[in-house]
């Protein structure tokens, strides 16, 4: 693996292998090896997963920061990509959310994120035009709560 350095500012956080790292000032923290880490701005809060794409990206995020407590979100993972895969009818988003599935089956959640991220725009673009997909098993679970 390549030496991987990540610089933080002052309060910054950062996930790595489910612990919380937060910083008080300015610091550049080098990886010497394989890490699973997530940066603060790449984290979604649990009032912005309101959309089904986003509750799918905290379900994979809640795995890379909770591993100790993953088999949940694991099983949740499951059954929302599949209800996804079944709801959304535009091209872009279901060869995603297949990727998505590669990539979280290979385990690599991280991945599975970058590769979700850049479709939020095109599902903000669906849901702004009202062809909203049908309400999906993990909203009615996240509803539950």
């Amino acid at each position: 693996m390549k030496k991987l350095q990540i610089s933080l500012k002052p309060g910054g956080r950062i996930y790595v292998n489910g612990a919380v790292l937060k910083v008080d000032r300015k610091v550049s923290i080098e990886f010497l090896n394989d890490v699973t880490f997530l940066l603060e701005h790449h984290v979604l809060q649990p009032g912005d997963t309101h959309t089904p794409l986003r509750q799918l990206y905290f379900i994979i995020q809640t795995v890379l920061i909770d591993p100790a407590n993953s088999e949940d979100a694991r099983s949740m993972f499951h059954s929302a990509h599949a209800a996804l895969l079944a709801s959304f009818k535009n091209s872009t988003i279901i060869n995603g959310l297949v990727e998505v599935g590669d990539a979280f089956e290979r385990g690599r959640p991280f991945d599975a994120l970058k590769i979700l991220r850049p479709l939020f725009v095109i599902e903000d673009e669906i849901i702004a035009q009202g062809m909203r997909p049908e309400r999906t098993e993990i909203q009615h679970e996240c509803e539950a709560r």
